[in-house]
């Protein structure tokens, strides 16, 4: 089963033999609590190629550190439910932060009516999704994300379309850092790299074809 999902996810068209899988499609090998300590399936199951949160498991984050980077996946999400991928996820005193993909069930979750900034796709707390170019499936539908790392720069792409474009110490980020829930972490996202992390917010949400490609 692991050497066939292997091979499907690195023959898709839009990948390369530079793509690296980071989710083996049956097991939780890879995967740690905060503490780095290895998850065992309880709260979170790997099944038929999807990683899958049922009831109460912990955030789990990826075992390797990761900089320059694009990260592939696809997600759905339950109904009024709430969950996010965060990078670069490092430590800021007890707390370990990183800037967020939000995954929402935009429509029925709380958090959807306070605007743009906690919404799908956003940067989560800082920058609302454009939603000219936002296109999200219903609940219950698979969604495609991407996220490009480079340097400073951080990009959020939904189902094919670019909808965050933010570079990390720029005019922009400091006006939009300054009323966030980060504005007493200084350096809040300016670490070069971090671990993945797949948020326990208490809901059902899975994820599937979790890929990443180092960039140079």
């Amino acid at each position: 089963m692991k050497s066939v999902l292997f091979s499907l996810l690195l023959a898709l068209p839009s990948f390369s033999n530079e793509w690296t899988p980071i989710f083996d499609g049956e097991s939780l090998k890879g995967w740690t609590n905060g503490a780095g300590k290895a998850v065992e399936e309880g709260g979170w199951t790997a099944k038929d190629g999807v990683l899958s949160l049922d009831g109460k498991g912990g955030s789990i984050y990826s075992e390797k550190e990761y900089g320059d980077f694009e990260f592939r996946f696809e997600w759905k999400i339950s109904k009024a439910g709430n969950s996010g991928v965060k990078y670069r996820v490092t430590k800021y005193g007890k707390q370990l932060l990183g800037p967020e993909y939000q995954v929402l069930d935009d429509a029925d979750h709380p958090d959807g009516k306070n605007g743009g900034i906690r919404q799908t796709a956003s940067l989560y707390d800082l920058l609302p999704a454009d939603p000219e170019a936002k296109s999200l499936k219903p609940v219950g539908e698979w969604n495609t994300s991407v996220i490009i790392a480079k340097g400073n720069h951080l990009q959020h792409f939904l189902n094919g379309k670019k909808v965050i474009d933010i570079t990390v110490g720029s005019d922009q980020w400091k006006e939009v850092h300054a009323k966030s829930k980060f504005k007493k972490q200084a350096d809040f996202a300016t670490n070069p790299k971090g671990r993945l992390m797949l948020q326990d917010h208490s809901d059902p949400v899975s994820y599937r074809k979790l890929a990443i490609k180092e960039l140079p």
